[in-house]
């Protein structure tokens, strides 16, 4: 892991510089993806790297003050930006009801409020954004387009979720973060192993033998359910277009 550990370092540095920055900005959650971020972009970066937490109305509390008392531990900069107003004017002038669509329409909203902001503090600050997606949700498509998957460059999109949990147990990460359940936040009860329908440990491992190119006979063959595979792939195949560049025609 520490080869890897370094790898990671040596990207952050050398991947910003080749653009023209020597500062970054990230989102900070509260959650274990964004933490192992920015325990890596203070060690490079030092006070030329800022967090920003940005809670909704339904963030859980918890996680803004566990992202507050994670940055203060780091001595990290950080600055709180509630997109509350913002999420209330979109749910108003689309006048959004409590239904299962609606939250996801919302969810939605609210991670690209958060690129928006950091994109705007980029600008800001002629700094590079910092993405905190994790190989697994890549691989799933399980993000927002134009949100959480929006970013110039990722430090962490090479692990898959139960790595990002053994690296950061490694490098400090508190148990207050890493004993959470993995949830984007997006609603109030929001967690990704409920919507997945799967334990990222599961996950992880049909996800490392299908990004090994095996097929879906092979993969039953060792032992996978056929039910848990062709949801899995279904999943990857739908979802592949978010990691895309748009296409633009040829004339």
């Amino acid at each position: 892991m520490q080869k890897k550990i370094n790898k990671i370092k040596g990207f952050l540095y050398k991947e910003s510089k080749k653009r023209g920055f020597s500062s970054v900005v990230f989102g900070l959650s509260g959650g274990i993806d964004s933490a192992v971020v920015a325990h890596f972009c203070t060690e490079v970066f030092k006070d030329k790297a800022r967090a920003y937490i940005m809670p909704s109305l339904s963030t859980n509390p918890t996680n803004t003050q566990d992202a507050i008392k994670y940055a203060s531990s780091l001595s990290l900069y950080y600055e709180v930006i509630d997109i509350s107003s913002v999420q209330q004017s979109f749910i108003q002038t689309l006048g959004l009801h409590n239904s299962s669509y609606s939250l996801h329409r919302i969810g939605n909203l609210c991670a690209r409020s958060r690129m928006c902001i950091l994109y705007d503090m980029s600008f800001l600050h002629n700094s590079l954004v910092i993405g905190c997606s994790n190989k697994s949700e890549l691989m799933l498509g399980y993000g927002t387009i134009y949100g959480d998957l929006a970013y110039s460059i990722n430090p962490i999109g090479e692990l898959y979720k139960s790595e990002i949990f053994a690296l950061a147990k490694i490098i400090g990460v508190p148990e207050y973060i890493i004993n959470k359940k993995p949830s984007a936040d997006l609603f109030q009860g929001q967690n990704d192993e409920a919507d997945l329908g799967y334990t990222y440990k599961d996950i992880d491992e049909l996800l490392k033998y299908i990004d090994k190119g095996l097929s879906k006979k092979e993969l039953l063959n060792l032992g996978f359910k056929l039910e848990f595979v062709e949801s899995i792939l279904n999943r990857i195949k739908k979802n592949k277009f978010k990691l895309s560049m748009p296409k633009i025609a040829k004339l």
